[in-house]
């Protein structure tokens, strides 16, 4: 009986709730200077940061990506077929580039490498000649951050990449990371289409424009030389076969035109004369029907190579004024205030309990 007294004891009542929020509520209207004085240092801070704080610029390049399919080679894939050729042998669908791996693409370091070493594309003097790289550095001032473990002065990262130095891949590696982590981002807006998005933001407008375009014209390059890659080749194998046959054909030709301009009207009773000649129309009679073969094939690789490119569709690419993001004036006042508010009325109670409970 004496436990449950003592745990009925233990209970707040509601009374003793509603008193207790009547009492902190004194506390606080008691001590209104001091939430003031936080939302005051609040509002002046958010001010400060908005101010100095420098907006970030976004380009935008948004495309579709075609995934071929051979959808609109089904009446040459018949005919094909009669003629008893396998049109997906030629140019079988590839899985490379199909799904989420080409966003993948966009952010792997071959890809972002090879964009920060293609020049800054820019009408002013001032960056005439520059590197994407090197624009980074400048208005990140990484030459300011990292120039205790790096001498700046002496990377030429206009050089060759066989010839770049330890520090020089160090640098890049570095710069690569942060902008995969900082800068870049390769979405769907709809996981049910297959449009993808990229997205580039820095603190330099110029920088997310150029980069953003090289980027995307370096990945979409790489794209259409590893998807047409075997059709391609497919093409000048062919290609290379149907000159050979056509000049051996023609070779032909010119000697059976030869023999006969010899020999005009050959004796019918010497069959040992006409030999030659029949030979030789035996010999252009199957380089004819071996060339129109190959001509066959060849002519349906040109169609499957063709279906194959382009293979990324630009449907919106940055321009300027890029979009801006940044902090209004009123908006980090506000939100400084409100934060350094709540900071203020955790300092009062807590203050307020060790005075109370704590200090002796």
């Amino acid at each position: 009986m004496e436990g449950n007294r003592h745990i009925l004891d233990d209970k707040i009542t509601f009374k003793e709730l509603f008193h207790r929020f009547q009492n902190w509520l004194i506390v606080f209207k008691g001590r209104w200077k001091t939430l003031l004085y936080f939302m005051a240092v609040g509002a002046i801070l958010g001010a400060l940061v908005s101010i100095l704080k420098k907006p970030v610029y976004h380009a935008d390049t948004t495309f579709v990506l075609e995934q071929s399919d051979m959808g609109g080679m089904g009446n040459i894939s018949g005919l094909a077929s009669m003629l008893g050729i396998n049109l997906g042998a030629m140019g079988g669908e590839s899985g490379l580039f199909k799904g989420d791996n080409i966003m993948e693409l966009y952010k792997s370091e071959s890809m972002l490498t090879k964009t920060l070493l293609k020049p800054f594309d820019s009408v002013s003097n001032e960056s005439a000649g520059k590197l994407l790289i090197e624009r980074y550095i400048i208005f990140n001032k990484l030459d300011q951050k990292w120039k205790e473990e790096v001498d700046f002065s002496a990377l030429d990262f206009s050089l060759p990449r066989s010839r770049y130095s330890i520090q020089q891949d160090s640098v890049l590696k570095e710069v690569v990371k942060e902008i995969k982590e900082r800068n870049l981002i390769v979405e769907k807006p709809d996981r049910k289409l297959n449009i993808i998005k990229v997205t580039v933001a820095s603190k330099d407008q110029a920088f997310s424009k150029s980069f953003n375009e090289n980027l995307v014209a370096t990945v979409n390059e790489f794209y259409l030389k590893a998807k047409t890659k075997k059709t391609t080749e497919n093409v000048r194998v062919l290609q290379n076969q149907s000159d050979s046959v056509r000049k051996v054909l023609d070779n032909k030709i010119k000697a059976l035109a030869v023999f006969q301009d010899r020999i005009p009207n050959p004796n019918p009773l010497l069959q040992e004369r006409v030999v030659p000649s029949k030979s030789i129309q035996i010999d252009i009679q199957a380089s004819a029907a071996v060339y129109e073969e190959i001509v066959k094939n060849l002519e349906i690789s040109k169609i499957n190579n063709r279906n194959n490119t382009p293979l990324i569709q630009i449907i919106d690419q940055p321009r300027y004024p890029l979009e801006r993001a940044e902090i209004k004036l009123k908006m980090g006042i506000v939100v400084g205030m409100f934060l350094f508010f709540l900071m203020g009325f955790i300092w009062i109670y807590l203050s307020t309990l060790y005075v109370t409970h704590l200090k002796p």
